[in-house]
C-alpha cells in the first residue's frame, strides 16, 4: 500500500494480520523467546550431554572404489576373462562381493586380526563387543581348542565379529562404492577399509590371471594333439594319391594337365587339317576347270615355279625376236621354240610336284589329327577312374582341412593369452583410499541435543504465547506492514545501542552525533530515512513533508530535527518548521532563544527572513519563540498556506514538526497540505491500537501517508532477534560503519 488510500477511502483501519499465522512470525516469536526455551531444556541438555561422555567414541574410515568402464587397451586382443560390463545390477552385485565373508576372511588373514583381542574373543584381554558371550559359553560348555569344528566357528565368529563393522553401500546411480569401517581406534579403521578396497582389487585380478593360466595350460594340451594329428592327416592324403595316380603339379592333377595339353593339340591338329584339305580342294578344283596348274596357289608361291616362268618369259622373247627376223625354219628359231617348251614341261612337271605334296600334307594332317584324337580318349578314360578315385580323396583332404584350421586356430588364441599374461587389468580402481578419520561417528551429540530441544518445546510454548498476547508494540519491518498496511520506511535506533561503549558518546545528542559521525550506523538509518520518503510517490516530487507520530514522547522532535541535518549535509537545501505549537521542542536544539518565530510570521510582526535561523549543518530553522502563544487555529489559516507557498519557492525540502496525532487536531489540519505524513512509531513501546486509532483520525483528509518508521530501537536487540527486519543482520554488515 502505498499511503494513496488515505485520499480517498474513509474505512477504518483495521489488523489485518489478527487473525492470520505468519510463519516468519512465529519464528520471530521463537528466537525473542529463547531464553524461555533454554531454561527448560537445561537439564534435558545435562542428562544427554552426561550420556554422551559416558559412551566409547567410535571413528569411521571410508574408502572408495570405482567400476572403471574405460580399460587400457595394450593388445587388440579380447581376454580371456572379459570385463564387468557397465550395468546396474553388476555394481549391485559388487557390493554384495565386498560384503561377503570370503572377503571378510581374505582380510582377517592379511591383518592377522585373530590375534587382535577387538575382533578375536577367545584371546585373553578380549575388547569386542561380544567378548562377554564367549566368556560364558566357554564357561557354560568348554570345548577343545583343537576340534575342526570349534576351530571353525571361531574364525566364523572373528569374520562376523569383522563384518560387524563394514558398511558397503553405492554412491547413487553411479559406478562408485563406498566402503565404510567403524571401529574404536582411528588408524586400525582406516586400515581395514583399506584392506578390503585392495584385497578386492586383488581378488578380481588372481580371478583373471588363474583363468588365463588354465587357458593356457589347456590350449598349450590341445596344439600339441592337433599337431599331431595334421602331420596324420596330411600323410594319409599324399599317400592315397600316390596309390590312385593323383599326382598333381602347380595345383592340378597331372591327367587334367595331360588332356588339356592333348585338347589344345587337337584343336591344332584339325585346323592345320582342314588349311591342308582346303588347299588340296581347291587345287583339284582348278585343274578340274582345264587349268594348266599356273594359276593354283602353290605354284603361284613356289620359288622354282617363278625361277621359270621368269626364264620363259625371256625365251618367249627371244622365239618372238627370232621369228622376226627368220623364218620358220631356221635353226635358231627352231631351238628357241625347243628350249621354250621344254621350260613349259618343267612347270608343269613342278606344278604336279606341287599337287602331290599338298596330297600327302593332308593325309599326314589326317592321320595327326586321328592320333591325338585317340591320346584324348585314353587320357579322358584315365581322368574318369582318377575322378572315382577323387572322391576318396576330397573326404581325406576335407578332414585334413579342418584339423589344420583348428590346429592354427588354437594355435593363434595360445600365443594371445601367452601375450596377456602378466598385463590383466582389475575391473575397479581406488579412487580414494582410507584417511585416518580425525573426529568419531559416534555418539552424535547433535541429534541428543534435537531431542532435548523437543521435549523443552511443550514445556516453553505456554509462556511464550501469554507473553506475546501481554505484549502489543510493534517490533520488525514485516509486522509494520502486515499489522497497519501501511509501507516501511525505516528505523531510528537509540543513540546508546549503535556504539559498543556509551561512554564515547560524551554526552552528545542524536543530532550532533550525526555531524560527529557521519559515517555511523545512526546517520545510515537517517539517510535510508531520508531515501524511503523521498521516493515514496512514485512519479511525483515529494517537497513538504510532515512529521508526526499517535502519542508524545515517541521522538518526533528529534527525528525532525536529524533528517533535516541529514538532508543539509546531503547538499539539499531545507528548512525544519516547529509546528507543535504546545511543546515548540526545536528550540531545545538552538545555541540561544529565538526573538521571532513561526507565529510572529504568520501575524506578520516579523518577515520570514528574520525568523530563519542558521544550522551548523547548513539547515534552517523556522522556531517558536520562547513567549509564542496564540489561541487562534493559524496553522489553517491562509496565511499559513502563504507561508508554505514561499517555503516551496525557497527550498527543496520543508519538514514540519507537528504534534501528536490523539493529543492535539492540529496535525489533522495541517496534514493535506504536505506532500507526505510520516507516521512514527515507538519500537516495542507504543500499543498497535493507539497507531491505528491515530491513522483513523486522518481519514477523509486526503492527506497522503508516506508510510511508517520506528524510533527508539535498540539496535543490538532488534540484531539479536528481530527476524523479519533488516537490523536482524546488522552483525554482518556493520563493519561499513565508523560508530
Amino acid at each position: 500500500m502505498d499511503g494513496s488510500g488515505f485520499e480517498t477511502s474513509n474505512a477504518p483501519v483495521n489488523d489485518t494480520g489478527a487473525l492470520s499465522f505468519d510463519l516468519n512470525v512465529a519464528i520471530a516469536t521463537f528466537r525473542r523467546r529463547f531464553r524461555l526455551f533454554a531454561a527448560v531444556a537445561v537439564v534435558v541438555f545435562a542428562a544427554v550431554v552426561l550420556f554422551t561422555l559416558q559412551q566409547t567414541p567410535l571413528y569411521t574410515a571410508t574408502a572408495q572404489v570405482m567400476l572403471d568402464v574405460r580399460k587400457e587397451q595394450v593388445t587388440d586382443m579380447s581376454a580371456v576373462l572379459s570385463g564387468l560390463p557397465a550395468d546396474s545390477s553388476v555394481v549391485d552385485t559388487e557390493v554384495e562381493v565386498l560384503k561377503s565373508r570370503s572377503l571378510a576372511g581374505r582380510v582377517v588373514k592379511e591383518l592377522k586380526l585373530d590375534q587382535d583381542p577387538y575382533f578375536n574373543p577367545y584371546l585373553p584381554g578380549a575388547q569386542g563387543p561380544t567378548a562377554w558371550l564367549s566368556v560364558l559359553k566357554k564357561a557354560a560348555s568348554p570345548t577343545a581348542t583343537n576340534d575342526p569344528a570349534e576351530l571353525q566357528r571361531r574364525r566364523e565368529r572373528i569374520v562376523d565379529n569383522l563384518l560387524g563393522g563394514l558398511k558397503v553401500r553405492r554412491a547413487g546411480l553411479t559406478y562408485l562404492i563406498a566402503i565404510d569401517y567403524t571401529h574404536v581406534d582411528p588408524k586400525r579403521a582406516a586400515e581395514i577399509a583399506n584392506a578390503f578396497a585392495n584385497l578386492y582389487l586383488t581378488e578380481q585380478l588372481e580371478a583373471k590371471f588363474d583363468a588365463t593360466q588354465k587357458a593356457n595350460e589347456w590350449l598349450d594340451t590341445r596344439v600339441g594333439e592337433l599337431r599331431d594329428q595334421v602331420q596324420q592327416a596330411d600323410a594319409a592324403v599324399q599317400q592315397y594319391k600316390i596309390e590312385h595316380n593323383l599326382m598333381s603339379a602347380e595345383g592340378q592333377n597331372l591327367t587334367e594337365q595331360e588332356i588339356s595339353g592333348l585338347n589344345q593339340q587337337l584343336a591344332l591338329s584339325r585346323a592345320a587339317q582342314a588349311e591342308t584339305d582346303a588347299r588340296l580342294a581347291i587345287a583339284r578344283q582348278q585343274l578340274a576347270s582345264g587349268s594348266n596348274g599356273e594359276d593354283v596357289g602353290e605354284s603361284l608361291n613356289s620359288p622354282v615355279v617363278q625361277q621359270l616362268r621368269q626364264q620363259r618369259a625371256a625365251k618367249s622373247a627371244q622365239v618372238a625376236d627370232l621369228s622376226g627376223r627368220y623364218g620358220d625354219r631356221h635353226p635358231d628359231l627352231l631351238k628357241a621354240k625347243r628350249e621354250l617348251a621344254d621350260i613349259d614341261g618343267q612347270i608343269q612337271a613342278e606344278i604336279k610336284r606341287i599337287i602331290s605334296s599338298l596330297e600327302a600334307q593332308a593325309k599326314v594332317a589326317r592321320q595327326r589329327t586321328g592320333s591325338v584324337a585317340a591320346s584324348v580318349s585314353t587320357s579322358k578314360g584315365a581322368l574318369a577312374g582318377n575322378n572315382r578315385a577323387s572322391i576318396g580323396l576330397a573326404e581325406l583332404q576335407r578332414k585334413a582341412d579342418s584339423v589344420k584350421n583348428l590346429y592354427e586356430t588354437l594355435l593363434a588364441r595360445f600365443k594371445q593369452t601367452s601375450t596377456q599374461q602378466g598385463i590383466e587389468q582389475a575391473d575397479a580402481r581406488v579412487v580414494s583410499p582410507a584417511k585416518i578419520p580425525t573426529g568419531p561417528s559416534y555418539p552424535k551429540p547433535a541429534l541428543n541435543m534435537a531431542l532435548g530441544l523437543v521435549l523443552a518445546i511443550g514445556a516453553g510454548a505456554a509462556a511464550v504465547v501469554l507473553a506475546e498476547i501481554m505484549m502489543a508494540g510493534l517490533f520488525t519491518e514485516d509486522e509494520v506492514e502486515r499489522r497497519l498496511g501501511l509501507p516501511y520506511l525505516g528505523a531510528v535506533p537509540t543513540l546508546g545501542t549503535t556504539v559498543d561503549d556509551a561512554k564515547t558518546l560524551k554526552g552528545l545528542t542524536p543530532p550532533d552525533y550525526l555531524l560527529a559521525k557521519p559515517l555511523s550506523s545512526f546517520a545510515e538509518s537517517l539517510r535510508k530515512l531520508r531515501a524511503s520518503v523521498l521516493f515514496s510517490k512514485v512519479g511525483e516530487k515529494i517537497q513538504v513533508i510532515a512529521v508526526t507520530s499517535s502519542l508524545p514522547g515517541e521522538g518526533k522532535t528529534t527525528t525532525s530535527f536529524s533528517l533535516a541535518r541529514t538532508l543539509a549535509t546531503s547538499g539539499a537545501k531545507v528548512v525544519v518548521v516547529d509546528c507543535d505549537l504546545r511543546q515548540s521542542a526545536i528550540s531545545q536544539f538552538l545555541k540561544e532563544p529565538a526573538p521571532v518565530g513561526l507565529l510572529e510570521v504568520l501575524n506578520g510582526v516579523a518577515t520570514l527572513d528574520q525568523a530563519l535561523v542558521d544550522d551548523e549543518s547548513g539547515a534552517k530553522i523556522l522556531p517558536l519563540a520562547k513567549s509564542a502563544y496564540t489561541p487562534r487555529d493559524v496553522l489553517g489559516s491562509a496565511a499559513m498556506h502563504r507561508l508554505l507557498q514561499d517555503l516551496r519557492g525557497r527550498f527543496e525540502i520543508i519538514l514540519l514538526d507537528t504534534a501528536p496525532l490523539l493529543a492535539i487536531a492540529d496535525t489533522r489540519i495541517l496534514a493535506p497540505h504536505a506532500d507526505a505524513v510520516v507516521m512514527l512509531v515507538r519500537w516495542k513501546k507504543t500499543p498497535v491500537k493507539a497507531v491505528q486509532s491515530a491513522l483513523s483520525l486522518l481519514q477523509g483528509t486526503r492527506a497522503f501517508i508516506a508510510g511508517v518508521a520506528l524510533t527508539q530501537m535498540d539496535l543490538k536487540a532488534q540484531a539479536r532477534y528481530g527476524y523479519g527486519d533488516s537490523y536482524y543482520y546488522y552483525a554482518n554488515y556493520r563493519k561499513y560503519y565508523a560508530d
